[in-house]
């Protein structure tokens, strides 16, 4: 891993797509998440924190997801494919 997880964070997963029209990441989960919880994204130049306000699976709205499920997430800012998700504990 190429950058340094956050305190007290788990790694959801990587960013697999980016769709900047719509400002949604694509990801296939490691952990659950639910919307309300704390994200953040980082990368070589990346550092977004906000929480899941909008999450989809097969362009279906959801409350929450489990490893393996394939999710779009809306952001509220750019992000790059291969950028690494985590969530925030505290």
């Amino acid at each position: 891993m190429s950058v340094i997880p956050p305190l007290n964070s788990t790694l959801l997963g990587r960013v697999e797509d980016y769709y900047a029209h719509i400002s949604v990441i694509a990801l296939t989960l490691q952990k659950p998440v639910r919307v309300g919880d704390r994200l953040q994204v980082l990368g070589h130049t990346t550092n977004l924190e906000q929480a899941v306000d909008s999450m989809q699976i097969n362009h279906q709205a959801v409350t929450e997801a489990g490893p393996k499920d394939a999710v779009g997430i809306k952001v509220n800012g750019r992000v790059r494919r291969g950028d690494y998700v985590f969530t925030l504990q505290g």
